[in-house]
């Protein structure tokens, strides 16, 4: 996983009210939370508006300032420019080392890479729809399909990824290219490593998405394509990964 949790990363979750899911809220945190403190939390919108009434109790329940932006005018979101101009006096401030905006809506692309450009953490949370601009401006995006509560299944239930199929090569290609970035010079790359270059290449990438719970399972459940070493312990990852094609130095 890029960028994994840092004791002293301060993070700001800014969520436009208009374009997110209130349902979410807990596991939307708990997600952000694996990069960071949370220590900013704030949701944009006209709360005086009745499709927006069942976000109180979650707000409440999560300690999130709700932001009142009035709608001026039909068909005008006012949300999207309350939230930026607070982004962007939370960055000059410096009191946080990255962001995280709840938002499916590519309005809020030249953001994430204006915060990118200042060298601080960017993460977008949003639908499986939203533009590839903003996905791409991001250091990590999640899918909220991915955090939607669903029995947990034993390994063996797990959707199986079919590498004849579309979805499958279009996996596999991935991973092989970020194993191109992280192998060492003896063809193995360490699965921490692995995960950084798939991120890199791909923001949204997420083992979630092919219904594995961690990208050891994944690749574990594909043993004509890759040959894994080594145990996950406490620490660091002493999981490797080999590709079954490539050469051997």
């Amino acid at each position: 996983m890029t960028e994994p949790w840092e004791a002293d990363r301060n993070l700001a979750m800014l969520i436009d009210g208009d374009n997110a899911q209130h349902t979410l809220l807990a596991e939307m945190i708990d997600e952000v939370s694996r990069y960071g403190n949370v220590t900013v939390r704030r949701a944009y919108g006209d709360w005086t508006q009745q499709n927006l009434a069942y976000w109180r109790p979650e707000m409440l329940a999560h300690a999130i300032q709700p932001i009142q932006q009035w709608r001026y005018t039909t068909g005008k979101n006012a949300t999207d420019s309350a939230l930026i101009i607070d982004a962007m006096d939370i960055l000059y401030s410096g009191t946080v080392h990255g962001f995280c905006i709840v938002s499916s809506d590519s309005d809020y692309t030249r953001l994430a890479t204006r915060i990118r450009e200042s060298g601080l953490f960017v993460m977008g949370i949003g639908r499986t729809q939203t533009p590839d601009a903003f996905i791409k401006s991001c250091h990590v995006f999640v899918r909220v399909e991915n955090l939607i509560k669903i029995a947990e299944l034993p390994l063996d239930d797990q959707v199986q990824v079919n590498s004849n199929s579309s979805d499958g090569n279009a996996l596999f290609d991935l991973i092989h290219r970020a194993f191109e970035i992280s192998a060492r010079e003896d063809g193995w790359a360490e699965l921490g490593a692995l995960g950084n270059a798939l991120h890199r290449l791909d923001p949204s990438f997420d083992h979630r998405t092919y219904g594995y719970k961690s990208l050891s399972h994944l690749v574990n459940s594909q043993p004509e394509q890759f040959t894994v070493k080594g145990t996950k312990k406490e620490g660091p990852s002493s999981i490797y990964v080999h590709l079954e094609d490539s050469s051997e130095n």
